[in-house]
């Protein structure tokens, strides 16, 4: 019988991502234990400079995924808890005159349990109670029927549909289930024509886009929701979807007119044939139910009863697991991978702001001599080349406690843009529209999987739609924030 260990060692072990572990580990202890001074912060603490050479082994654990991406949220939490907190070895607390001021281990553990968190929560049990009672598949038949036969409306319809789900469901899920819906409809058009590839690329584009519309669309809107509520500027459930949703239609119809206009149909019409049935039940009833009044209560019930959107992600998980139409065997299907990178990453905020190393760094670093254009071009630019290559969630978790500390410094400099919002909302943006490779994004890699479009095709069709998007997004942003309706 082999042995289990020497094949780890020599068969499955990945001998890059070996190296670049190790390549993390030196330069995170090199960081840790670099002269103080060196830092050229003024006032910078002990335990300060281990929250940098903590972020330094975040960013390059995310960058060169050495781990998985969860693992590295993991890691960053176990990390902090270990080392910054108060409840971290004797030999690494001392006093706060000597390490400086160290992190209540409440607060770190407290990251798993955020609202925000439990927003996403809300919004993943919908998903799979959406799912399991069938009600996603009677949405996208009657959701699909006023398009009509005609090949261009179809694919309009289909880019749109997966867009809207794709707001409050895992942009993941939307695209995979979508896709499945595609497979009747590709028997009416010939396998050599572009329809194919125009429909199969209409999936990933719609879902990427899509999730920009509320703040439980994708972990970089939650970043950005979070920050900006912990600084005061908080911002509705329903005030975001007000701007942001208009924003995402347009978006969504540019690339329409993109993808036919690259890959045009052959064939005029279309046969629409999505299967699947609904069973009428009393669940069915109460999913559908839940589904509206907790839409509804995240858009105005803020406004109309003082609930904010954290405390309305409850109603669902509350009412399907009281009625038992989610069991602990559903639970299984929470994407929990994502929830572990949202909490590391706020856990990383927390630590540098907790500690006090933001605000040394604010003071120390003269931000407000910086040009506030050239921070939005350059923090847009860097998420959404970032995100093509490696995880948005992991991109914005880096990108966002640094663009915070940057907004912090300028100050009233960055009115001219529009202020915090417009960029730390932009790294939202620019995350969300980075989807040129099959790597990008997961409805990237869902459709690039069912061998229907080559890597040529999604470059093509991902980095045209991305760059008008995000240009456009960035734009928008600055219009609504100096206008002071965000």
């Amino acid at each position: 019988m082999a042995n289990p260990i020497k094949k780890v060692l020599t068969g499955d072990f990945n001998k890059r991502k070996g190296i670049m572990f190790l390549v993390t580990a030196l330069l995170t202890v090199i960081v840790w234990n670099l002269p103080i001074d060196s830092f050229g912060i003024e006032g910078l603490t002990i335990v300060q400079q281990r929250v940098i050479a903590i972020f330094t082994m975040a960013v390059l654990l995310w960058l060169t995924e050495a781990i998985p991406a969860w693992a590295t949220s993991v890691t960053i939490i176990f990390v902090l808890l270990f080392c910054v907190s108060d409840s971290a070895f004797n030999f690494l607390q001392g006093s706060e005159g000597e390490t400086g001021k160290l992190l209540d281990y409440q607060g770190i553990m407290a990251c798993f349990a955020d609202p925000t968190i439990i927003l996403f929560l809300g919004g993943f049990i919908l998903a799979i109670a959406a799912t399991k009672s069938g009600l996603d598949v009677l949405l996208a038949k009657n959701l699909i029927k006023p398009f009509g036969k005609k090949s261009e409306n179809v694919l309009l319809g289909f880019i749109l549909i997966t867009g809207i789900f794709s707001m409050f469901i895992s942009n993941t899920a939307t695209a995979a289930m979508m896709l499945t819906f595609l497979t009747p409809v590709f028997r009416s058009l010939p396998a050599n024509g572009k329809g194919r590839i125009a429909l199969t690329m209409a999936i990933p584009i719609g879902a990427n886009l899509g999730g920009m519309g509320t703040p439980i669309g994708t972990p970089p809107n939650a970043f950005a929701y979070k920050t900006l509520e912990s600084l005061g500027m908080t911002i509705g459930f329903g005030q975001w979807m007000m701007i942001m949703v208009p924003m995402v239609l347009i978006m969504l119809i540019i690339a329409w007119f993109i993808v036919k206009k690259l890959f045009p149909f052959s064939q005029k019409n279309i046969e629409l044939n999505i299967e699947g049935n609904i069973q009428w039940n009393w669940r069915t009833y109460v999913v559908a139910f839940t589904f509206g009044l907790t839409i509804f209560l995240w858009i105005a019930g803020k406004s109309l009863f003082g609930i904010n959107a954290n405390t309305v992600a409850m109603l669902p998980i509350a009412i399907f697991a009281f009625t038992g139409v989610i069991n602990s065997e559903d639970l299984r299907d929470i994407d929990w991978g994502v929830i572990w990178m949202v909490a590391g990453g706020f856990a990383l905020g927390l630590a540098m702001n907790g500690t006090g190393l933001a605000e040394n760094a604010v003071k120390s670093i003269p931000f407000a001599n910086l040009n506030p254009l050239l921070i939005l071009i350059v923090s847009g630019l860097v998420c959404y080349t970032l995100s093509n290559f490696i995880s948005n969630t992991a991109t914005a978790a880096l990108l966002i406690p640094i663009l915070t500390v940057v907004c912090q410094g300028m100050g009233n400099s960055l009115n001219p843009i529009g202020g915090t919002a417009t960029v730390l909302i932009g790294i939202a943006i620019a995350a969300s529209t980075a989807m040129c490779l099959p790597i990008s994004t997961p409805p990237n890699a869902i459709a690039y999987s069912t061998g229907l479009i080559k890597q040529n095709d999604m470059l093509k069709a991902g980095l045209i739609t991305g760059i008008v998007c995000l240009v456009m997004g960035y734009i928008t942003l600055i219009s609504l924030c100096k206008l002071g309706i965000l």
